[in-house]
């Protein structure tokens, strides 16, 4: 069986998940919670593997992207336009939040390599998201980024590697570890869940993954080996993210420790690497961090063309202008001072929140035999769907609410 049928589109979606916000994610959950929240990644990798089947199977089928589905399936003009002005709110404030994470997460590589850069512009802004601003927006805007993508995914999936190396050297706790993919949802921290679900089912990765289907699969027949890839690259990300927590718990939690920085981070690498971790480690944060920075406003750029019914490929203007806005409020996030982690963390959380809204969207198209045909959803393929979006809004209602009462 040739190689290619594992690797792909569904690659690109992966690697997109697992950038700094997983990474941080992942350590924050392992050092404060240790395997506690190990069903929580279980959970959320088999929402990705749901969700972005529903999304590659309807843009081989429909050979559209699932903004264009929106538009030209919603015929009635009030609900036409109340779902194009949701999935530009939804992907306008769920991108710019995830473009900032991306950035942070590049910034704490960099910082954690050379140190911290400082930049007099009226008075000292940290001058290492600026310059990951323009370096991201010269890639996107020239169209020049597939070779250095592909070389910054193999950064990543070698500190994936390494992680699964590590964990195995560390000596995890194997009774409190399987039993950390028992669901505890009384006691469970609710933010520490939702940003995990968050950093892996992406709602961005549904409107690049129905984009992107087209480059490789052209055929209905084709949708059994798109499953196969689809199923490879999730998992692989999934088993790596599971990975970093094992590492963390084992690292952090055991021992009462707490993170506060990438340096401490690259600790966890220490058994395998010895002073070498932080190195690594921040060159796999700059590449995770730089490689999504350029993938999530690609993903805004496919979604708002085609919910506008915009005409012309990624090398239009408008096309790279979405993605230049996006990058650029990243960007601005990135510098305006907040701790890096923090941030970090609350881009998963408001994907988290944003999921349940593009997700509905995705599971209204699947089930249109106009567009979908005899690929359609099944019925088992709509119990586990809902049964899958019936835990999101759970879990988004508990966030909600403590995030109500935290600032309320």
């Amino acid at each position: 069986m040739k190689l290619r049928k594992f690797f792909g589109p569904s690659t690109l979606v992966a690697a997109a998940f697992i950038g700094p916000g997983t990474l941080t994610a992942c350590t924050l959950a392992g050092a404060n919670y240790g395997y506690a929240l190990l069903w929580a990644l279980v959970f959320a990798v088999v929402a990705t593997i749901v969700f972005q089947e529903m999304a590659a199977r309807l843009g081989l089928v429909s050979q559209q992207g699932l903004g264009e589905a929106i538009r030209s399936q919603l015929q009635h003009p009030a609900i036409k336009w109340s779902a194009v002005v949701l999935v530009i709110a939804a992907i306008g404030i769920g991108n710019a939040a995830y473009e900032a994470g991306n950035i942070t997460g590049a910034v704490l590589g960099l910082e954690a390599m050379f140190g911290p850069l400082s930049v007099e512009w009226g008075r000292k802004i940290n001058g290492w998201p600026l310059l990951l601003g323009v370096l991201a927006l010269l890639l996107i805007w020239k169209g020049s980024f597939r070779l250095l993508e592909r070389l910054l995914i193999g950064l990543v999936v070698l500190m994936g590697l390494l992680f699964l190396l590590t964990a195995l050297l560390v000596g995890p706790d194997w009774g409190a570890l399987f039993q950390g993919f028992v669901p505890g949802l009384q006691e469970a921290p609710w933010l520490g869940v939702v940003a995990l679900v968050g950093t892996t089912v992406v709602p961005y990765n549904l409107f690049l993954h129905a984009a992107a289907i087209k480059e490789k699969y052209h055929r209905s027949e084709e949708l059994g080996d798109l499953r196969i890839e689809n199923a490879t690259a999730i998992l692989l990300g999934g088993f790596i993210s599971i990975c970093i927590v094992i590492t963390s718990a084992a690292a952090f939690h055991a021992k009462g420790m707490t993170v506060d920085n990438a340096a401490q981070m690259a600790t966890q690498l220490e058994p395998l690497l010895g002073k070498g971790a932080t190195i690594l480690l921040g060159l796999g944060l700059v590449a995770a961090g730089l490689s999504s920075a350029i993938t999530a406003p690609l993903a805004a750029a496919y979604a708002l063309q085609g919910v506008l019914g915009w005409k012309g490929k990624v090398q239009s203007v408008r096309f790279r202008s979405v993605g230049a806005i996006i990058l650029l409020l990243g960007t601005l996030f990135s510098m305006l001072g907040y701790k890096p982690l923090e941030l970090i963390q609350l881009a998963q959380v408001a994907n988290g929140l944003l999921l349940p809204v593009i997700a509905a969207f995705l599971w209204v198209m699947v089930n249109r035999t106009s567009l979908m045909g005899k690929y359609r959803n099944t019925l088992w393929q709509n119990v586990l769907a809902a049964l899958v979006m019936g835990i999101v809004l759970l879990l988004t209602y508990r966030t909600a609410l403590l995030l109500w009462e935290k600032w309320m």
